[in-house]
């Protein structure tokens, strides 16, 4: 995919999680934000797919260990979603993991626990 067309769709996911969070606010449980931004998503006509396995490979073997994605949009971009008070470093070291196992270049780390979804959004690159 062209990055031209990753950037439109970034701003459509961008967009969705604006009009969860103001539709939604903060305080609850991730399940539900993934549920609201899937179904958001969807009505702004964007395949998506939700916990999407990703298999663990080892110098080439793969092991009996799955990942999961929580948000897969257009085959292309993941969003890790957290509904937390503060993001750590974890969080963003487990979705450039992601982004590295699923060979994607462009992935959101999306926090709804916050006053204003600008503060919770992060945009996270791998050979982008």
């Amino acid at each position: 995919m062209e990055k031209q067309q990753l950037e439109q769709i970034a701003k459509m996911i961008v967009n969705a999680s604006y009009v969860v969070h103001k539709e939604m606010g903060p305080g609850l449980l991730e399940s539900v934000y993934e549920l609201c931004l899937i179904e958001e998503l969807k009505r702004n006509n964007l395949k998506v797919r939700n916990q999407v396995s990703i298999p663990l490979s080892y110098k080439g073997v793969e092991l009996s260990k799955d990942f999961r994605i929580d948000i897969l949009v257009e085959n292309e971009i993941i969003i890790e979603l957290k509904a937390v008070d503060i993001l750590l470093p974890v969080h963003k070291a487990q979705i450039i993991s992601y982004l590295k196992l699923a060979n994607k270049q462009l992935g959101f780390l999306i926090n709804f626990n916050v006053p204003i979804i600008k503060q919770g959004i992060q945009r996270v690159v791998n050979n982008y």
